[in-house]
């Protein structure tokens, strides 16, 4: 097969680079530039000012480094999105420019999967559960039925953006990881919020929280300790709860807060202590570059050929999961469970037990090595005694649940009944999607939230519907809250089969009875953070 050069152009938000790859996977160019704001965070326009001055000078300089010429250039690939919409337009501007001049093929690929594709090259891994964080992004994505899907994000600023806001607000400057990890290594803990909401996460809360602990007084090595252990904590859970949902075995960390050794370590753990193989790319191809591009370019021509010009314009809210990905090898190794475990989740082990004759599981919420004692004693405990309350309050409504024969708050663990069943997930029709819907209503009318609702948390035991694990739960009346619940579903359903996911989740809505809900998730759909 005849080897091709792609020129990669990226410049989604501060960082601007030019790559050059061949199809061979080799990284012949990297040159790039970034902008340091004097104050402030990114201003889009300014951005755009500085690719447009930059761009035309790396190009010839990525050349030079190559060793090529502008005739050697087989494809010129570009990032069409998401990222600053007046920075968007100087890339797709210059790429055009570029391939009009020396009458080459044209694609604009996706920021997102750039990232993971690169990682995967650099690092040999197949098909892992990614964890993308960076300035503008926070994202866990893995790949299920032909597209890298987001089983994970979050619902408001990134983390990336919660430690330069931090940075920012409290005159440690910007960017503000690298200060807030320097700092941390001498602080200590304080009480910072924890929000996981099923398989998304929030940090402007936390943001918040951390600046009023700055105000306070409360020395500035503690307030940074506490709010990166806090943030990673929070991410390293989603990334182990997709993990253990989709059972893969390789955890892959990408993006620019990659750069994080301590965001290293505890990835690292979490990934050892469900025997899967932890990787990160070459900290140069962690943060924006144009080799994530190019190479991104070639897979992506290699299998759709070049776009048309008129297909060339941006897409400031490029959804990672709106690609079709048809090169993925999508083996599984699945992870061999000791004889008495019946499931390793991320939350828990679930262990055969009896109480009192009866066939019973023990619900062991295990210390996680990844999170500092402080945090860990604390969410463990907060979950047992909340889900052991929810289990009983459900049943009030009339949904079924495990019968709760025992709680261990200093174990922190929780005997219950064994249910004799089979996931919802092996069995999903229409029926049973409406029913699930059904019973969603009957939990939310009393302002339970189950926390996790998965298709792998829903079993069929005797004709019912049985939910399972509540280590997520709590009670909101806010409709945000149940709308997020539902959301969990729907991305549980879109694992399982995309092409029907949308209809049995339309069913479950049919099935929960209040129209107004959709507006509400429609809402927060559009809020996720594709954009810088």
């Amino acid at each position: 097969m005849m080897i091709l050069i792609s020129l990669g152009i990226e410049g989604t938000a501060e960082k601007t680079g030019v790559g050059i790859v061949d199809s061979d996977g080799n990284i012949l160019a990297m040159a790039g530039k970034q902008l340091f704001p004097e104050e402030g965070g990114i201003h889009p326009r300014i951005a755009a000012e500085h690719h447009a001055e930059w761009i035309p000078k790396l190009i010839p300089q990525a050349l030079e480094e190559s060793g090529l010429s502008y005739d050697d250039i087989d494809l010129i690939s570009f990032s069409q999105g998401p990222g600053l919409g007046p920075a968007l337009r100087i890339v797709a501007t210059s790429a055009r420019s570029l391939a009009l001049s020396l009458k080459k093929p044209i694609i604009g690929v996706n920021h997102c999967i750039g990232h993971v594709e690169v990682g995967k090259l650099d690092t040999g891994a197949v098909n892992p559960v990614s964890l993308y964080v960076s300035g503008g992004n926070s994202q866990v994505i893995a790949y299920e039925s032909g597209r890298y899907r987001i089983f994970g994000e979050t619902l408001d600023i990134a983390v990336g953006n919660c430690l330069d806001h931090f940075g920012r607000e409290t005159g440690l400057g910007h960017p503000g990881g690298p200060v807030i990890e320097k700092l941390a290594k001498q602080g200590s803990y304080v009480d910072l919020p924890y929000v996981v909401k099923g398989m998304d996460f929030s940090f402007s809360g936390l943001l918040s929280a951390a600046i009023r602990e700055v105000q306070k007084g409360t020395p500035m090595e503690d307030v940074c300790f506490s709010l990166q252990e806090t943030a990673f904590s929070m991410l390293v859970e989603v990334t182990e709860r997709a993990l253990s949902h989709t059972q893969k075995d390789e955890v892959m960390l990408c993006g620019g807060v990659s750069a994080n050794s301590r965001l290293r370590e505890m990835l690292r753990t979490m990934s050892e202590e469900h025997g899967a193989k932890f990787y990160m790319p070459e900290m140069k191809l962690c943060g924006d570059n144009g080799v994530m591009i190019a190479w991104l370019g070639l897979l992506m021509c290699r299998q759709f050929g070049p776009m048309d010009l008129s297909q060339t314009g941006i897409i400031q809210r490029f959804r990672t999961d709106e690609v079709d990905i048809p090169w993925i090898d999508n083996s599984k190794t699945y992870l061999k469970l000791s004889d008495d475990l019946i499931a390793k989740g991320a939350e828990s082990n679930i262990v055969k037990s009896t109480y009192l004759g009866e066939r019973a599981v023990i619900k062991d919420r295990i210390p996680k090595g990844y999170r500092i004692a402080e945090i860990d004693d604390k969410i463990r405990r907060a979950r047992a005694k909340e889900e052991a309350k929810l289990l009983s309050d459900a049943k009030r409504v009339g949904v079924r649940t495990p019968v709760l024969y025992d709680v261990d708050l200093n174990r922190k663990a929780i005997t219950m009944e064994e249910i004799d069943g089979v996931m919802v997930k092996e069995v999903i029709n229409d029926d049973l999607a409406f029913r699930m819907g059904e019973e969603i209503s009957k939990l939310h009318s009393a302002d339970i939230i189950h926390g996790d609702i998965t298709t792998s948390n829903i079993m069929l035991a005797d004709g019912d519907l049985v939910f399972i694990d509540f280590g997520l739960g709590r009670y909101s009346q806010l409709r945000e809250d149940k709308a997020v619940d539902l959301l969990v579903l729907k991305k549980s359903l879109q694992s399982i089969d995309y092409g029907l996911a949308l209809k049995y989740f339309d069913l479950v809505l049919e099935g929960y009875g209040d129209e107004s809900i959709v507006n509400v998730i429609k809402d927060i759909e559009s809020r996720g953070r594709y954009t810088h």
